[in-house]
């Protein structure tokens, strides 16, 4: 088990494999690479409880597209 940093995801794609993830940089926001895209995260002032914890809820707010 580690103790890096982690938040939870709400909103975006239902099948979205994960939704507790590191938080590798920081910043407002995660980028999430999804299905030929990103899925974007925002922070909010809401936490929640976890089995790993209470955790920082980011909110899912935007998909961009890979050109291909």
């Amino acid at each position: 088990m580690t103790d890096a940093p982690k938040a939870v995801l709400e909103g975006g794609p239902g099948d979205l494999p994960n939704r507790i993830v590191p938080l590798t940089a920081p910043g407002p926001d995660i980028k999430i690479s999804f299905r030929g895209g990103y899925e974007h995260f925002r922070a909010t002032s809401r936490h929640q409880e976890t089995a790993e914890g209470t955790l920082p809820v980011y909110e899912w707010w935007e998909r961009t597209e890979v050109p291909g």
